[in-house]
């Protein structure tokens, strides 16, 4: 014994409120980590979410990066409403997802049947009034409106494509309006 006085045995904090904090900072740390590796594995899929132009002369330049699994993804504008496009040279025009047309103001035109990667399919023809890819606006381009496209990126194939003028050096690529 103390000259104090006998020693009173400290017991464990049984305060629920006390928990329920921990629980709550534990959750907000991890939804934060998720927002972050969100934001980052978004950043992997599409790097050029805000495609930087410049102007040289008279034409505009848009330089692109690579996406972790080499391809060219980019967003941009079809008739002013934000999209995601992957540019496909082999596309021989800008594929659509069918369910985007109405969206994105697309009317669907006359069927036609065309040879894809994934075999034989029935489209709808359509036009684009404008697409945008940072400083570089299209017009009238042919379009086809796809029933077999599911999610929301578009294929952006020659008929857009053929508009300007591209170069691949090394991991990136640029496109130059005509």
């Amino acid at each position: 014994m103390s000259k104090d006085g006998p020693q009173q045995a400290v017991e464990p904090n049984n305060n629920p409120m006390g928990k329920w904090m921990l629980i709550l900072a534990w959750a907000a740390g991890l939804g934060l980590l998720t927002l972050l590796f969100h934001k980052q594995l978004a950043e992997q899929l599409n790097p050029n979410s805000q495609p930087h132009s410049q102007t040289r002369g008279e034409r505009v330049e848009v330089q692109l990066q690579q996406n972790r699994y080499g391809h060219y993804v980019t967003s941009g504008l079809i008739n002013a409403q934000p999209v995601v496009f992957m540019l496909d040279t082999g596309a021989t025009n800008v594929s659509i997802p069918s369910q985007l047309g109405p969206t994105l103001g697309l009317k669907p035109g006359r069927s036609v049947w065309v040879q894809t990667a994934n075999g034989r399919l029935q489209v709808a023809r359509t036009l684009i009034d404008e697409l945008q890819i940072g400083g570089i606006v299209l017009r009238d381009v042919t379009a086809h409106l796809n029933p077999g496209m599911m999610g929301n990126e578009i294929l952006l194939g020659m008929s857009a494509l053929k508009q300007v003028e591209f170069a691949q050096r090394g991991d990136r690529l640029i496109l130059r309006s005509e």
